[in-house]
């Protein structure tokens, strides 16, 4: 406790009389560096500061002088309106005169009409169909399922047989008609009266092969179940002498 009174109550006053002042130190001039204001550059942002990027191209540059002599004589040509006359308009394209056209008859190449040109004067083809004949009562298609399934005997043989064209080509009347359809041998003559074709129609293919034509005419057709009841045979080649 001693010690601490003994601090506290140092004289300060002689301890400053001891001190003395250094005369060198006073007159020693310091040098303070000059202070410009352009030279300032902290970093920090001032309420005044632009942030905005600079101009591209700069101000004094040959590219936006030559930009501003293009858009200030766009602008002088874009001020004054130019109006055509009636004459300086396109004319529509010269239609031919209803007078000097001929019905069928095609323009003529040179046209510069907007209509498509003709392809052909011709008329258009018929198309190729088989015209279906009146059939008389009672041979329409229910009639002709009825006679198959009433058990009478439409072959007209009491057994298939192998048939060969030389014999195929004997049965041609039409009492007597046969005619072979994807290798089978038919008895068409019961079947005449109900072909929706007509019987002239379904003569032409008697005693020889009508795969072909049947194909041409009607392919959609199913021949074995319209003759299955007709049936005669099988087509084989003729025997080797």
């Amino acid at each position: 406790m001693s010690y601490l009174r003994s601090w506290f109550s140092l004289d300060t006053s002689s301890s400053a009389s001891n001190v003395e002042p250094n005369d060198s130190y006073l007159n020693q001039s310091l040098s303070v560096p000059e202070f410009h204001e352009e030279d300032e550059d902290d970093g920090s942002d001032t309420a005044g500061e632009d942030d905005s990027p600079p101009a591209f191209p700069a101000i004094n540059s040959a590219q936006r002088a030559a930009s501003s002599s293009s858009s200030s004589d766009s602008s002088r040509r874009l001020s004054i309106p130019k109006i055509l006359t009636d004459s300086a308009l396109m004319p529509p394209p010269p239609v031919p005169s209803l007078a000097t056209r001929q019905p069928g008859v095609p323009p003529p190449q040179s046209s510069s009409s907007l209509l498509a040109p003709m392809t052909t004067i011709k008329p258009p083809k018929r198309p190729s169909r088989r015209d279906k004949v009146a059939l008389a009562p009672g041979f329409g298609p229910l009639d002709w399922g009825n006679l198959k399934a009433s058990g009478q005997n439409l072959r007209g043989v009491d057994a298939l047989m192998r048939i060969p064209p030389s014999v195929l080509k004997l049965h041609n009347k039409k009492e007597d008609a046969w005619t072979a359809i994807n290798g089978k041998v038919y008895n068409i003559t019961p079947y005449l009266p109900f072909h929706p074709g007509g019987e002239k129609e379904l003569m032409r293919v008697a005693g020889r092969d009508g795969t072909k034509l049947f194909s041409l005419t009607h392919a959609w057709v199913n021949a074995d179940f319209m003759l299955d009841a007709c049936l005669v045979g099988f087509l084989v080649s003729e025997p080797s002498s």
